[in-house]
């Protein structure tokens, strides 16, 4: 593991394979484990502001650079990120009841870091675009925490692709039944308005967990107290207002405790 650069101080940084797959992984802090996959253009100041935030709520953290440059901002360059990624069979944007292959490697990272640190288990931080993968890495037995913030996979184009949960049919099943034999709970966190991440894919969700899957969906209507646009999008990362009265501050700071009371 080399040392990252002053851009990410405090971080480490090495390459790590598994699944098929070979991706940077940036690391932070100790305690019980957490896996954050970068939401679209990638590892942006946002992330990288929440995996400080957990690292300092005492887990560490690991971070793969799946997609765009670690550390640049959400530019002129997204719109390319995303189109590349989006035709990537790796992660299968458009199919639906599809396992997407880079959930493998997700789940070896995830069994990991179980491996190097101390806890139950892990967590798994998915956001937007990867929002799905979190959930589709509790199919493995190391994955005790798995948060979905906006997932947007497959991208919603039709009414029946926005009932599609994001995992294949044997994935949900192995989750709903880890819910039932292993006690496992889900987070999912949306804003109210948010089109990416349709309201008819977490109702699916909570069709099938049941109470295992806890969700906060945030209102960005017209007019909503708060202040919030309704094209908010990014619960965890840009919209996050530091308030402790204000819901996106909330929201976090219940991530931290889902995870802190599923893996202390």
């Amino acid at each position: 593991m080399t040392n990252s650069t002053a851009v990410f101080p405090g971080w480490t940084c090495g390459p790590f394979t598994g699944g098929g797959f070979t991706y940077d992984v940036y690391r932070k802090g100790s305690g019980p484990g957490v896996v954050l996959i970068p939401e679209m253009p990638g590892l942006h100041p946002g992330v990288w502001e929440l995996g400080n935030h957990l690292a300092g709520a005492g887990f560490a953290v690991a971070a793969p650079s799946l997609f765009g440059t670690p550390g640049a901002g959400i530019g002129p360059g997204a719109a390319l990120v995303l189109a590349r990624a989006c035709v990537a069979k790796e992660f299968a944007a458009f199919a639906t009841n599809k396992k997407r292959p880079i959930t493998d490697f997700i789940r070896a990272l995830a069994r990991d870091l179980n491996e190097q640190t101390p806890g139950r288990g892990v967590g798994v931080i998915g956001m937007c675009f990867t929002g799905g993968f979190a959930l589709a890495a509790a199919v493995d037995d190391a994955v005790l925490a798995p948060v979905l913030s906006q997932p947007s996979l497959p991208i919603g184009v039709s009414p029946a692709i926005r009932r599609d949960p994001g995992v294949s049919e044997d994935e949900l099943a192995t989750v709903q039944r880890r819910t039932e034999t292993d006690g496992l709970c889900a987070l999912g966190l949306r804003f109210s308005e948010d089109q990416m991440a349709p309201r008819e894919r977490f109702r699916t969700l909570k069709d099938r967990l049941g109470d295992a899957f806890e969700v906060i969906e945030i209102n960005s209507a017209p007019g909503n107290p708060d202040g919030l646009n309704r094209f908010a999008h990014s619960v965890l990362t840009d919209q996050v207002v530091y308030k402790p009265d204000h819901p996106t501050f909330q929201a976090r700071e219940r991530v931290v405790e889902f995870l802190t009371e599923r893996l202390k």
